[in-house]
């Protein structure tokens, strides 16, 4: 049986392990904070440890989600110190690409293959097993870790070389930033002209307007509801790495830059753990 280890039970970590017992793997866990390990074991039968050594000595797949680059820096520092050559360390954290290619080198000196996996798909997504996963790494690497992956991924995609799986979140990040800015005042209008928000987004929806954001978050935004998983903090946090990336390459990030001051605004209202659509608020609560 293959044997993986799983570092990290956040958010999405947590489900994600989950998936992989539910797949048939041998799976340990580790987490900084002991007890949410024990809960997971307890939950889904698997076993939790309580150092990174434990975990991932003599495993085949090391899978590591957890806060920012320093994080991925000092828990892939120790992973790498005890995982056996040939094996396979996949970090699912949305962080830097420069993060990832020194993840990658530090891991090829030792014979150790490393992939960038930045997921997409929400709480929601990791729950269901519906993630969208964007990989960078060497392709013999990404052969033998994507079936794995497919337990809580939907889509598993190797985008190209170290570091090009957590380019393509930051893509994916700018594009929800500037969608969810729209929506947002699309809906705030639609208050104001005293038009009835389900009725609007039911026409428009079905037209050129129409995106997930719109399908899942319109109403809500409506209501008043920010409940669901995918905090501003973190938002930010993504944004921040792609706006310096794109002080590093050229690219034009002025939208991204001013849907992250907006973030800022949500913060000051309170609205650091209210999901990504609470831009919203800034606009009704002025």
């Amino acid at each position: 049986m293959t044997k993986i280890s799983f570092l990290g039970l956040g958010v999405m970590g947590y489900p994600m392990a989950g998936h992989l017992v539910a797949a048939g793997y041998d799976v340990t866990v580790w987490n900084r904070t002991g007890s949410k390990a024990e809960k997971w074991s307890n939950e889904y039968n698997g076993d939790a440890v309580s150092t990174i050594q434990d975990a991932v000595t003599d495993k085949d797949f090391v899978f590591m989600c957890v806060g920012n680059d320093d994080d991925v820096l000092a828990v892939s520092n120790e992973a790498l110190k005890n995982m056996n050559s040939n094996t396979i360390l996949i970090d699912h954290t949305t962080a830097s690409a420069k993060c990832a290619r020194h993840c990658a080198r530090e891991a090829k000196a030792k014979n150790i293959g490393f992939i960038d996996a930045p997921i997409s798909g929400g709480e929601a997504g990791a729950i269901n097993g519906q993630l969208t996963i964007m990989c960078g790494g060497v392709q013999a690497d990404f052969d033998r870790a994507e079936p794995i992956m497919q337990a809580y991924g939907k889509a598993v995609k190797l985008m190209g070389p170290s570091g090009a799986g957590q380019l393509t979140k930051m893509v994916n990040q700018i594009c929800i930033a500037g969608t969810l800015q729209g929506l947002a005042e699309g809906v705030n209008f639609a208050q104001k002209a005293g038009l009835d928000v389900e009725e609007v987004i039911e026409a428009i929806g079905k037209g050129a307007a129409q995106s997930w954001q719109m399908d899942n978050r319109a109403s809500t935004m409506a209501k008043d509801q920010f409940e669901f998983g995918f905090a501003v903090d973190w938002m930010r946090k993504d944004l921040k790495i792609a706006i310096e990336e794109a002080q590093a390459n050229g690219a034009d990030l002025t939208l991204a830059k001013m849907v992250d001051g907006y973030y800022a605004d949500v913060q000051a209202l309170g609205g650091n753990r209210w999901d990504t659509s609470s831009l919203i608020k800034r606009l009704t609560d002025k």
